[in-house]
């Protein structure tokens, strides 16, 4: 039988719980929307980023089976993520993470709060990370603001999700910076191999061609 200290305890715990759950979602949410900073702020000339550390080349290899199988691993999702910053595209997959984030919420008065930040983030026009969606999806999405459901940016993540798999992600796996990871060659077969100089070429050939006189 449980004493009333007990169930305090219990009850206690279960809250702990709640909170440190959302307080992970919260910076979850609040790191993928704002580790690229905004457009304006990034020059054009962009080198390409560093690769993550510590990624096996399996690891790597086992992103190019599918984008389902990229997005399942949160250094996929990181590696990916810096890929798109390079096309001046990661809107889409901090839109795509924002949404997997918002349903999650369980509370009606957060859902109304996550779905106003969404929605003046990436959806409402011009937006300061406006993502491409059709106009009768964006009209449905700002009807909805005023009671969100959990399904409410359900339409316009599928396009967001089908954008990436079908654009990006093709594009992401002959990149410099995934071909670095995963130790493939380039485009076409072409080994990415330094190239000898000159002065080495003439040198082989010239003791070639003393070994036949001898």
């Amino acid at each position: 039988m449980l004493r009333p200290q007990d169930h305090h305890t219990s009850t206690m715990k279960e809250l702990d719980a709640t909170r440190l759950k959302d307080k992970e979602h919260r910076s979850r949410l609040s790191l993928f929307l704002t580790k690229s900073g905004s457009h304006e702020n990034v020059s054009r000339n962009k080198k390409t980023p560093a690769a993550p550390k510590n990624i096996s080349v399996e690891t790597a290899l086992r992103w190019s089976q599918s984008f389902e199988e990229l997005l399942s691993c949160s250094d996929g999702v990181e590696t990916f993520s810096q890929f798109l910053r390079t096309e001046f595209s990661e809107e889409n997959i901090e839109f795509w993470l924002a949404c997997e984030d918002y349903k999650t919420v369980d509370s009606d008065t957060k859902r109304l709060s996550r779905a106003k930040q969404i929605y003046t983030i990436f959806i409402q026009s011009e937006a300061p990370k406006e993502v491409n969606i059709d106009h009768a999806t964006r009209t449905a999405i700002q009807s909805a603001m005023t009671q969100p459901t959990q399904h409410c940016f359900q339409a316009a993540q599928r396009t967001v999700f089908s954008l990436m798999k079908k654009d990006c992600y093709p594009r992401f796996l002959t990149s410099a910076l995934y071909l670095r990871l995963s130790h493939k060659s380039a485009p076409g077969g072409a080994v990415m191999l330094r190239r000898r100089s000159r002065s080495c070429v003439f040198a082989d050939r010239a003791e070639a061609e003393a070994a036949s006189a001898w």
